[in-house]
């Protein structure tokens, strides 16, 4: 027989949000962080590390459901001048270049209108060198108008070593230097930066105290705060206080196979199967061989995960924040239980994943909010091996790889597989692991995507998920591991043999 909820049939209608196509289940909200339109406006000279801190800030916000979006100043500018010659186009003496350059910035700004009253955006990050008194007050004008609140962030980088990696990380992959000698292209942007420099005023402590801003001094050796309006601002401002540069990688892996796993039962606490033991050696074996300094392993509260984490035979911390999606009702049923017993629930779960919740559990939405500390340790810390669950680590990989909601609840996170993510100057690179020991398949894809039976591989993503055929070809060579290729890639491509 069907089970009854102790719901209200109230609670069960769904509401149109915002008069979009999407439609909000009971119980699901969306979080309104800002009580208005907020600017957050770059400062910086070049090669200071605005664009990075823009898309890590963006791709941060959008991630706990503050819809944002990064307006790049410098790429209108290539829309607007096809070809770049040389840093003469940043000199002030240049009439023409700065009557495109200034229009570039008021089309940005525009855009950001539009971003606001049309796409119902929350934040919008302009990024731009923004260096004069002028541009900011334009700035500050234009958001008074529009009844937006604006907070800075000034990157103030003195230091010659660091600047000097800036510019071979990020600008020798920049449009402007496509094809461009090596040699030719460091001097070029150096004279640029020189260009900026001349004109060149940062936020004054006393004439700008009535401003909101951050100043991050040194790629965060020290950090100047003033006024902070409202809590988005102060989210922000927690953010860029936890993040750093230093090479590091983040080592991401579902717990061995389980008990409950086998019998394709979700949620519980059950301990590891035989080939889930199995596992958790195999990934003992490879963190071993990957020969990383100063690794902190962390787990959740759950069995699984700390007989998985046992193995390693080092220290691990514990955190209740990385235990799996809480099923409620549903938790230890299989799926087939779950459309014969509650076909209300399957079907509005299927509807939108994301945001449904569990009767007396919790939504993916939830469990965002819920891996927020674990966010910010992981940008606080160096080299992290996490040994979650399934969901758990779709979230933590929807943050890293910028991935919407709607992609979010089916990210392939296999068992038996390690994901190492390495972040770069703009991204985020990853290289999947498979580790060679069978395990069962605990995906459900999205409704209305199929794939070829046949299918030998399919690449999702991220990674390439091995046959069991390919397994098997896999155990006869030397190593008890194998690097899957390509390391990422962004689309769904199933290959028929």
């Amino acid at each position: 027989c069907q089970k009854k909820l102790t719901q209200t049939p109230l609670l069960k209608i769904w509401v149109p949000w915002m008069g979009c196509n999407l439609n909000r289940r009971r119980g699901s909200s969306v979080p309104q962080f800002c009580n208005s339109p907020t600017m957050i406006v770059m400062v910086g000279l070049p090669a200071r590390g605005k664009t990075y801190i823009s898309k890590k800030l963006t791709r941060y916000l959008n991630w706990i459901g503050v819809p944002t979006k990064m307006f790049n100043v410098g790429q209108y500018r290539r829309e607007a001048v096809k070809i770049y010659k040389n840093f003469e186009f940043f000199k002030t003496d240049n009439e023409e270049a700065m009557r495109i350059r200034k229009a570039c910035a008021s089309a940005a700004l525009k855009d950001v209108s539009a971003y606001f009253s049309k796409e119902q955006g929350q934040v919008a990050v302009f990024d731009a060198t923004n260096t004069t008194r002028e541009r900011r007050a334009v700035i500050n004008s234009f958001a008074k108008e529009k009844g937006y609140k604006v907070f800075f962030v000034e990157s103030i980088c003195d230091d010659p070593e660091i600047i000097a990696e800036n510019i071979k990380q990020v600008k020798f992959g920049s449009p402007d230097y496509v094809d461009r000698d090596i040699d030719d292209a460091m001097e070029d942007f150096v004279q640029r930066i020189e260009c900026y420099k001349a004109n060149y005023k940062s936020i004054d402590d006393e004439k700008d105290r009535k401003l909101s801003y951050i100043k991050i001094f040194d790629v965060g050796s020290r950090y100047l705060v003033n006024r902070v309006q409202d809590h988005i601002q102060s989210r922000i401002v927690y953010y860029l206080m936890n993040i750093h540069v230093t090479p590091r990688s983040i080592y991401l892996s579902r717990h061995g196979e389980s008990e409950l796993n086998l019998l394709g039962r979700i949620g519980g606490d059950s301990g590891l199967s035989p080939r889930g033991q199995k596992y958790a050696n195999a990934l003992a074996t490879f963190i071993k061989g990957q020969k990383i300094s100063d690794l902190k392993v962390w787990t959740s509260h759950m069995k699984r995960t700390i007989q998985t984490a046992e193995a390693l035979g080092v220290p691990y911390e514990q955190w209740k924040a990385l235990n799996e999606i809480d099923a409620g009702v549903c938790e230890e049923l299989t799926y087939e239980e779950i459309q014969e017993n509650l076909p209300e629930e399957f079907a509005l779960r299927d509807q939108d994943k994301y945001r449904y919740r569990y009767p007396k559990g919790e939504s993916y939405e939830d469990l965002v909010h819920r891996l927020e500390p674990v966010i910010m340790e992981l940008e606080r810390q160096e080299n992290v091996l996490v040994v979650c669950h399934q969901a758990v680590m779709r979230c933590l990989l929807a943050y890293f790889l910028d991935k919407p909601a709607d992609e979010l609840p089916y990210l392939r996170c296999p068992l038996h597989t390690v994901l190492k993510l390495t972040p770069i100057a703009y991204g985020c690179k990853v290289e999947p692991f498979f580790l060679n020991i069978e395990a069962v398949n605990t995906h459900r894809e999205r409704p209305g995507v199929s794939f070829h039976k046949h299918t030998s591989v399919i690449i999702d993503t991220y990674l390439c998920q091995l046959s069991a055929l390919e397994s098997n070809t896999v155990s006869r060579c030397v190593r008890p591991w194998i690097k899957l290729t390509p390391e990422y890639t962004f689309n769904i491509l199933p290959i028929t043999p």
